[in-house]
């Protein structure tokens, strides 16, 4: 498998007059991005390894002072601000390894999607959540759209990551 990276934040803002960043984290709790001690920061076709110095929770979010693409840490608000907007990525390979029947978001998009009985209905584009469960958002070769629940044994039988499908309770006309 070839060296991916996966977005796990960004920069929101700057926090404090010491070089600080706000991040707002797709990591559940918010402050697990902080344990990936290597992040890439990317910001349009500019984007550098930093290096988090430290960082803590801080209300609903996290604040965090991290290296520059020379290896020093930010030190004052004009430095840090540049970087507003910057996604945060992590090398895939960083993830921890997760328990059978559990799966990352990143690893489900562009698996093709079957139902149980042998109809393929797309590819998996994207995922979201409704807040009561996770929704593969499907598209086929026509473009039609399929919003399918991620609910395991339900509606998603099997995920077959070696045969990249998964195959779902679920038919074309539904």
């Amino acid at each position: 498998m070839s060296s991916r990276r996966v977005t796990l934040g960004r920069v929101a803002g700057v926090y404090g007059v010491k070089g600080w960043l706000r991040i707002d984290s797709q990591t559940r709790p918010a402050a697990r991005i902080l344990k990936y001690a290597g992040w890439w920061l990317r910001q349009g076709e500019r984007s550098f390894r930093a290096q988090v110095v430290e960082g803590r929770s801080h209300g609903n979010g996290v604040v965090a002072r991290i290296t520059d693409e020379n290896g020093v840490a930010f030190d004052d608000r004009d430095r840090a601000a540049r970087w507003i907007g910057a996604v945060i990525e992590v090398e895939r390979e960083a993830l921890p390894v997760l328990p059978k029947g559990q799966y990352y978001w990143v690893d489900l998009i562009g698996l093709q999607v079957v139902s149980v009985s042998g109809t393929v209905l797309g590819t998996v584009r994207e995922l979201t959540s409704n807040t009561s469960q996770d929704v593969l958002v499907v598209v086929d070769e026509a473009g039609t759209q399929r919003l399918i629940p991620f609910v395991l044994k339900h509606i998603v039988k099997r995920v077959e990551m070696d045969e990249g499908r998964i195959v779902c309770a679920w038919e074309a006309d539904y």
